[in-house]
């Protein structure tokens, strides 16, 4: 017999925890029928693993990233039925996200349970980015006092089986295996996602046949719905993860008997005979046999605890309908740290300039360097972002540091741990640095391409930027993404020329920046670093080594703040709101301008696209009361859009004329240099546009 030393009391408190699970899953959908709650997805059929997990992992030790059907789970961690309750009908009191999540989604930062999201998948690599943070916490301790880790934590991640088919799980189990991480892979498999059959979701239908033989991985496959079984395998896993020994993989096979959710009805695919089967094989009855059977209980002593249990239920449930929902301005809270304001007078200090003008890759470079020194919790890792992973090469080479030579010498400096190289994968960068974050670290990541980061935006637009506001401000994730972008380097093509900031400025809770030159740069790399909100750094290919705009190094702390423009050019007959590669476009045609025809054209290069700079906007316009908005994006549907809009609605009485835009066309860049003059803007196409605007 599984599990055959378990004594009375843990399998009495095992029964009580999946009994009360399943009872709060039908409370819930009683509640849902009321119109009292108003989603409800259950865990039905799944309590047995994750009440074995519960007992073997230490909440507030150890960390947790559950997936939906985590209740059972949650509540031997120590999540109260009351706060359950409080979830499902989205009081402002739920310890989770503070009635702002569907119920399910679990978090509670006093156990270390992470903010749970709705999209399937994207917790893997958080849970791999999560114990990393632990090593390193724990390895620099000293230096790090206020924040905690231990030095033999597990990481558990749950999941289902459908949502193995999602590349971030091998992704992170690759990441697991390859560096060790303590992390426990739960898979529910219960036969279906949604309505898919797990032989349409898995090659061979089954995760452990394909799982099998990979390096330092403890894998075992085993009944989830046999509670003695579930309590040896985990026995097993966590003695081998907190041993250092490598990342560790239970396949539980569990039941679903009820519908994958309300708004779903199994019976359209399910066969009776396949339910009525499934249904013997339930984990709360099969305990409950187990007790009787070996006379830890009767069946009165056993109907008379299920009664009590089921009584604790109900209180909790009608105790939570006295908690309030959130007030409606309450949604506005959290979506930015409430306690650093990066657009304050904080970040705006005096540069202290040293040395020769130098380029704009060398100032980030410095910026990168200076900051790496004043903050530990600062680490670097991206592709070919190190110097060299195999260290001893140093001796003979010079190291890569990036592409662009952006984070040249890091490593050499700081170490590997600080600075290193990632897999070829954009989401696992951004997974794991989110990961890192909620431990209190600050992840500064490289994408090498703005082309290439669609496989990341989800991690950015679901994870990264809702973290601090789905979880009512438990969880924070200030990551900072430097992306390479642009165009202008002749041979980039449709794949190394890309734009599309607008795809980030539109996202809630990230702040975006692109600076122009050497020294705006360095500051708002600096602003960003020390900020505590998620920002997308934008640094343009083609700006790197340019001449016109190089700068001297400004000080270790200087800073820019964010939301503050800046006018680069006066004038007073038109006014061109830019960023970028366009700036110095523009300055270009705006000289043009005034030569022929002594028109001053104002340029204000923005800065940062969000938050962006209103007032400034506003004094430009009121002065000149004409006005282009410029980008290098396509023009349709673009940054510019917003930026135009605002003035036509806002400064309608100051124009004196249409607020015209220019961008890219409305096609992708060439590889063949006159294709790709042909798409992005140029000084010529500015000056002729400035023309037209100035004639009106």
């Amino acid at each position: 017999m599984t599990g055959k030393n378990l004594d009375k009391e843990t399998l009495v408190r095992a029964l009580r925890l999946m009994f009360q699970s399943r009872k709060a899953d039908d409370r819930e959908i009683m509640m849902k029928r009321q119109n009292k709650v108003f989603f409800q997805i259950s865990g039905a059929g799944h309590e047995c693993p994750q009440v074995a997990a519960s007992m073997h992992l230490k909440p507030s030790y150890d960390w947790f990233f559950p997936y939906y059907r985590d209740r059972a789970l949650c509540l031997g961690l120590g999540v109260s039925l009351l706060e359950m309750f409080q979830s499902s009908i989205g009081a402002e009191a739920d310890p989770a996200s503070a009635g702002r999540q569907m119920p399910s989604h679990w978090g509670h930062r006093d156990l270390h349970i992470v903010s749970t999201s709705s999209p399937t998948g994207t917790q893997f690599l958080q849970a791999a980015g999560c114990a990393e943070a632990g090593r390193y916490i724990h390895k620099y301790r000293e230096q790090l006092p206020e924040l905690a880790a231990q030095p033999d934590e597990v990481t558990l991640v749950c999941t289902g089986d459908g949502t193995t088919s999602q590349g971030e799980c091998w992704e992170a189990l690759n990441t697991a295996c390859n560096e060790k991480l303590p992390v426990i892979f739960l898979v529910e498999d219960n036969g279906y996602a949604i309505s898919v059959p797990v032989e349409a979701q898995t090659a061979g239908g089954s995760i452990s046949g394909l799982v099998k033989g990979w390096p330092n991985l403890h894998h075992v496959e085993v009944d989830g719905c046999d509670f003695g079984a579930c309590y040896d395998a985990f026995a097993k896993a966590v003695e081998y993860c907190r041993s250092g020994k490598g990342p560790a993989l239970i396949h539980a096979h569990v039941i679903r008997p009820y519908s994958h959710s309300m708004s779903d009805d199994e019976t359209n695919y399910r066969t009776e005979l396949e339910r009525q089967e499934e249904a013997k094989k339930d984990p709360i009855e099969r305990l409950s046999r187990r007790l009787v059977e070996e006379n830890h209980l009767t069946e009165k002593e056993l109907s008379e605890l299920k009664k009590q249990w089921l009584k604790e239920v109900t209180e909790a449930a009608e105790a939570a309908e006295a908690y309030p929902q959130p007030e409606m301005d309450k949604v506005f809270e959290n979506v930015y740290s409430p306690d650093i304001d990066p657009t304050s007078s904080e970040f705006d200090t005096r540069p202290e300039f040293e040395g020769k003008p130098t380029t704009m890759v060398d100032l980030v470079n410095r910026a990168l360097t200076d900051e790496m020194a004043r903050d530990i919790r600062i680490r670097v890792f991206g592709e070919d972002v190190a110097d060299a992973t195999r260290e001893e090469v140093l001796e003979e080479c010079k190291g890569k540091g990036g592409v662009f030579k952006a984070t040249l010498g890091l490593q050499t400096k700081y170490g590997k741990d600080r600075c290193y190289n990632s897999p070829l994968a954009e989401a696992n960068i951004v997974g794991r640095a989110v990961g890192q974050a909620v431990r209190g670290l600050k992840p500064v990541v490289e994408i090498q391409f703005f082309d290439y980061i669609w496989p990341a935006y989800h991690q950015i637009r679901n994870e990264l930027a809702t973290m601090r506001w789905r979880s009512g401000g438990a969880y924070k994730s200030p990551v900072v993404i430097r992306v390479p972008i642009g165009g202008y380097l002749r041979g980039g093509g449709p794949y190394h020329s890309q734009s599309g900031e607008v795809l980030f400025t539109h996202i809630p809770g990230l702040r975006v920046v692109f600076p122009s030159n050497a020294e705006d740069a360095n500051g708002l790399l600096r602003t960003a670093m020390r900020s505590d909100d998620p920002v997308m750094f934008l640094e343009h290919k083609h700006l790197y080594r340019q001449t016109h705009n190089k700068g001297r190094a400004p000080g270790a702390d200087y800073c820019i703040p964010f939301g503050k423009a800046k006018v680069v050019r006066e004038g007073s007959d038109l006014t061109v709101v830019t960023y970028g590669a366009l700036v110095h476009r523009c300055m270009q045609a705006a000289k043009e301008i005034e030569k022929e025809s002594g028109h001053q054209v104002e340029i204000l290069d923005l800065r940062t696209l969000s938050p962006y700079d209103w007032e400034a906007i506003c004094a430009s316009v009121k002065k000149t009361s004409k006005v282009i908005v410029a980008h290098e994006d396509s023009i349709s549907w673009g940054y510019g859009a917003e930026i135009a809009s605002r003035i036509s609605d806002e400064l309608f009485e100051w124009l004196d004329g249409p607020v015209r835009r220019i961008g890219a066309t409305d096609t992708f860049v060439g590889y063949a240099p006159r294709l790709e003059e042909a798409t992005l803007p140029n000084p010529g196409t500015i000056a002729e546009s400035m023309r037209s605007l100035l004639s009106y």
